[in-house]
């Protein structure tokens, strides 16, 4: 990792998959019952003819196995002793020409290298270049020409772009384009603990639907900004640089810096972006500075600026243009909106104790949108709810000055995420309940990834899963019984098992054409979050949450440290979880048989038609409505078996007996999970 050949080659490289066994630990079994001996019953039903697949040790990337051999993280799933991340900061400046639709940027940036290694390149992610001819890509782009650079500087030398050949032959300092990446060879490298200074300039045409539908332009009166600045890759201790590039499906990977933003927009134009919102004093008009002062105490919807104030809205400035100043500290991202003809509301909504003085903090919620939007009339409410709900949820106050949320019909259907602002589309046709939805969603990614940081574009399923089980539960929380886990399951179970649906743990830019993708990194990492919280209970559930989100906050962790880290809170080897649902596309299908009588006692006969090894959690009634809850662990089907006999001594009567009464699994087939006495 610490040499200059390996790190260009990153991208052609894959993991090493190492085999690590671990010991299975049964799940607790009642003991006022006990299985028995099955053999008969096999015989019979003929189960021994399907055996079980065998259950492989769970695959952990050689490169992260060394990461724990350094002491940079640890096999109880924490930062280890010895965890450091690189860090930058930026100046960036923007200004749009709406008569050509260009944006003209600048970048003062200064890189931080906290790793111990000395660095003699750095990659920069152009992700605008995805609009360029000939760039790779999964789907049809709009071609607009990508990114022009015109000024590449490192330190004080002014770099010129080369060839691979110039550089490997020649040694030669400069910069090299490669799709949506940029390397840069200084003159000398960037030695552990030290920094280098990088100044850019460029432009490019905005497209419409700009990085497939997460940026772009709309009706000459909306434009929301992101992917647009030269963005330095991460460089981390598992991977060392990051360069997977970007084909316009899977997202990103960033690491964490400060920002100073200013953008610059003819008056008229009302701007908000990520961060502090620095001087609207000289950008607001003093009646939309009143109200915008005003709308911070608000706990309802309030006016900042209506559809026919806005031509007055905005300070006028001598040479027509105004530039608005915005600061962040410790994000991953900049993103900013530009709107010519949306309403502005506002409100405050509390996120809680952020600071630990024991009083209510509170976050501002910014909306703006457009008369053709009427639904979005309540999104200011929805916002507001999400980000109240999921603060206490998450167990981690909202930690941001704002949250704006940007109608942006045209450039987007459903929704993106970017630090402290969100485009969605009008959801017109989808109605409110499924606009309040993908609220929720966008505004949930604020936690995942954009506190815990995850590699988006290998991984998805991390923030995307974890955000659509956070969404979920903020529905049912907004809507009550309207909700449920099948709402999760569904989007799930219409592939599950079939030649359509895709490893979890495969990287996101290979699935098959077709669903595989969207299910993998959506419903089903949902799912199997709901599974587990009904593996391990609520309590110790929503405890390793918690304790994944206070280790890893402002951190990078790899699928593997949110295993372990959950181990280590649970107390349990859950290695078996692991593989069935994240490295297999099996499928989870349990059955009751039948139920007799053996003298005094009652048998209920479980079969298991799937592969997922799952415990059974059986709700039994009797003649005399009396209800008896009990769980048969893995370690029979752990062991091979398709059939458990579960004997309850000394008790007759059942008259009915459901598996999974809570609806926690995932099961393919519900229809045979009940029993019921003729």
């Amino acid at each position: 990792m610490n040499t200059e050949k390996t790190r260009l080659q990153i991208r052609t490289q894959f993991f090493l998959l190492c085999v690590v066994l671990l010991p299975i630990t049964l799940l607790s079994c009642t003991p006022s019952a006990q299985t028995v001996n099955t053999s008969e019953t096999e015989r019979q039903s003929g189960a021994t003819e399907r055996e079980r697949p065998f259950l492989n040790p769970i695959e952990i990337s050689q490169e992260y196995l060394d990461a724990v051999e350094r002491g940079t993280r640890t096999d109880e799933g924490k930062p280890g002793p010895m965890y450091w991340q690189n860090y930058a900061s930026y100046v960036l400046k923007a200004e749009i020409d709406p008569d050509t639709h260009t944006l003209f940027g600048t970048a003062d940036v200064t890189y931080h290298n906290r790793s111990p290694y000395e660095l003699d390149v750095v990659v920069v992610e152009l992700a605008q270049n995805l609009h360029k001819e000939g760039t790779p890509k999964k789907d049809f782009t709009e071609i607009t020409g990508g990114k022009e650079i015109t000024l590449v500087k490192a330190g004080e030398q002014k770099l010129s772009e080369i060839n691979w050949l110039q550089r490997w032959t020649q040694q030669s300092n400069g910069y090299i384009k490669e799709g949506t990446q940029l390397y840069i060879f200084p003159d000398s490298s960037i030695d552990a603990d030290e920094s280098l200074n990088f100044k850019f300039e460029w432009s490019f045409v905005i497209p419409e639907r700009g990085a497939s539908g997460r940026m772009g332009r709309s009706r000459d009166n909306l434009y929301f900004i992101a992917y647009w600045y030269p963005h330095i890759a991460v460089f981390d201790d598992v991977t060392g640089w990051f360069d997977d590039p970007f084909l316009g499906n899977a997202e990103f990977y960033h690491g964490f810096a400060d920002y100073e933003l200013h953008v610059t927009m003819p008056n008229d134009w009302i701007v908000m972006g990520t961060g502090e919102f620095l001087n609207p004093e000289e950008t607001l008009s003093s009646r939309t500075l009143e109200r915008y002062r005003l709308a911070a105490e608000s706990d309802e919807t309030f006016l900042i600026a209506d559809f026919d104030e806005l031509h007055d809205a905005t300070q006028i400035s001598d040479d027509g243009k105004l530039t608005w100043r915005f600061s962040s500290e410790k994000v991953r991202d900049v993103a900013f909106s530009a709107t010519l003809q949306s309403r502005w509301e506002g409100a405050r909504t509390p996120v809680g104790d952020l600071n630990g003085d024991g009083t209510t903090d509170y976050t501002r919620i910014n909306t703006f949108y457009r008369e053709e939007a009427p639904l979005w009339s309540e999104q200011t409410k929805y916002a507001q709810h999400s980000i109240t709900f999921l603060s206490d949820y998450m167990n981690t106050p909202y930690p941001w000055p704002h949250m704006t949320s940007v109608e942006g019909a045209e450039i987007i259907g459903g929704g993106m995420e970017f630090p402290m602002m969100t485009i969605i589309g009008d959801y017109n046709n989808a109605g409110a309940v499924r606009l309040y939805g993908v609220t929720a969603h966008e505004l949930a990614h604020m936690w995942f990834p954009m506190i815990v940081s995850t590699n988006e574009r290998r991984f998805t399923w991390i923030d995307e899963g974890y955000t659509s089980f956070h969404t979920n539960e903020a529905n049912m929380d907004y809507y009550g019984d309207r909700f449920d886990h099948s709402n999760v399951f569904s989007g799930y179970l219409q592939i599950a098992g079939t030649d359509l649906e895709g490893e979890i743990m495969r990287w996101s830019d290979f699935h098959y054409p077709g669903p595989a993708y969207g299910v993998a990194s959506y419903p089903k990492p949902a799912s199997v979050l709901i599974a587990l919280r009904g593996v391990l209970g609520e309590d110790l559930f929503m405890k390793a949450h918690h304790e994944l989100i206070r280790r890893w906050e402002y951190k990078h962790p790899y699928p593997w440290d949110i295993f372990r880290t959950i181990e280590d809170v649970a107390g349990m080897d859950l290695s078996w979880f692991w593989r069935a649902w994240y490295y297999e596309t099996w499928v989870l299908n349990q059955s009751v048989l039948r139920v007799y009588i053996d003298g005094d006692d009652s048998v209920i006969v479980i079969e298991d038609f799937g592969d997922v090894p799952m415990p059974v959690d059986m709700e039994i009634t009797f003649e005399d409505g009396n209800r008896l809850h009990r769980r048969i662990g893995v370690e029979e089907w752990l062991d091979g078996k398709r059939i458990i006999e579960y004997r309850l001594k000394n008790t007759t009567g059942i008259t009915k007996v459901l598996i999974d009464p809570d609806v926690n699994y995932p099961d393919t087939d519900r229809s045979n999970l009940l029993w019921e006495r003729d």
